[in-house]
């Protein structure tokens, strides 16, 4: 079958969309997250912790897709890369799974029994599930920053050589604390204007703190990638349009490398400012209590924040600290050029589906969550 759109072509445009898939990810599924991190804290009542889990319950569940679409995408267009991020990351991934798991099942069983003790322990059991996969992901991205441990066998079979606990370094960590404050900034702009006083009175609040705490840490991970954590660079030829074989390059490590596509690439700076200007301005106008544009700065910060390290690393993936030259990039591990053209084929049909579905669940369900859901015979959580 003739592919009329060139394999280096095809590849750059599937890694653009393993990250779009991320970002769309992090932007409607981490609202979800936020919200069920902060419903201990801005839930005084059952009731008040009813409206914010019916806040988010018509649509979690649509959101989640994302994550599954990231991991589809990822395991078609990018089998190296599925392979061993999922054996390196094996307990993170399971833990996460888990925690993804005691959502749904604690978004119906709350309700199951008229009793405190019985539905604190699900409120409990929904922070752990926003915590847990918020906390996991950033962590993720910093051993990504880093170099994960993973090298080839003589079969190309992929070995990790690390332990879980070492994935818990100070970096990795800082990462981590990065994306719960910024997803607790995205659910408390989420909850502010899906919600009544005094609930989004203490969302405003919340998540004017958590703005300002996404700022600094994020500003404080920037600096520290640019003065002490060593990035990876391609140094010999790579044909980006050859057969996938991660060892046919030299890299070598070295600090501040991740800098370098910044002055490779003028625009891409755009990413990072985007995520501080974006933190800021949600602070702003959470103060000021404009509750879309709140939304939509938490949003921008969202994508800016989770674009800058995929934009830093590129043409990497997941470059392995173990053996440099097996690290995996955008030219080196995705499918065959058959298969990405046919998968963007479907991607062009069913996407713009997707989004249209998606445009369309959010509009009919606009507005406040409101008080006629709770009456006897309605289908609130």
């Amino acid at each position: 079958m003739h592919v009329p759109i060139d394999y280096d072509t095809l590849r750059v445009i599937w890694w653009a969309l393993l990250g779009i898939l991320l970002i769309g990810f992090a932007v409607f599924d981490g609202f979800d997250l936020g919200t069920a991190i902060l419903l201990p804290f801005l839930g005084r009542s059952d009731m008040e912790r009813r409206i914010l889990i019916n806040s988010i319950g018509p649509v979690w569940e649509g959101n989640q897709v994302w994550f599954i679409l990231g991991g589809g995408a990822s395991f078609a267009a990018w089998p190296p890369v599925y392979a061993a991020s999922f054996s390196g990351f094996y307990v993170a991934m399971f833990v996460t799974l888990l925690a993804l798991i005691l959502r749904p099942v604690a978004f119906k069983f709350r309700g199951k029994v008229d009793n405190a003790l019985w539905r604190s322990v699900w409120d409990w059991a929904l922070f752990i599930g926003g915590l847990a996969p918020a906390l996991i992901f950033g962590v993720a991205f910093g051993n990504l920053l880093q170099g994960v441990p993973f090298r080839f066998d003589a079969e190309l079979r992929a070995v990790y050589t690390g332990g879980f606990f070492q994935l818990l370094n100070p970096f990795a960590l800082l990462c981590g604390l990065v994306s719960v404050a910024m997803l607790v900034m995205h659910g408390a702009a989420y909850v502010q204007a899906k919600t009544i006083e005094p609930i989004a009175g203490r969302a405003r609040r919340a998540g004017m703190i958590a703005s300002i705490v996404t700022l600094v840490l994020f500003a404080l991970g920037g600096v520290y990638a640019y003065s002490m954590l060593d990035g990876y660079a391609i140094t010999s030829q790579i044909a980006a349009n050859a057969p996938s074989n991660p060892l046919r390059k030299t890299v070598e490590v070295a600090t501040g490398a991740w800098m370098r596509n910044y002055e490779r690439f003028p625009w891409s700076p755009a990413a990072p400012l985007l995520g501080l200007v974006g933190a800021l301005l949600a602070a702003v106008m959470f103060a000021l209590r404009r509750e879309v544009a709140a939304f939509v700065m938490s949003a921008a910060s969202v994508v800016g924040i989770v674009a800058t390290p995929g934009l830093a690393m590129f043409p990497f993936i997941m470059p392995s600290s173990s053996e440099p030259n097996a690290s995996l990039t955008a030219w080196d591990a995705s499918s065959s050029h058959l298969t990405l053209y046919v998968m963007l084929i479907a991607v062009v049909i069913f996407l713009p589906i997707v989004l249209a579905y998606t445009a369309w669940v959010y509009r009919v369900l606009r507005g406040k969550v409101p008080s006629h859901i709770f009456e006897p015979g309605g289908h609130a959580y």
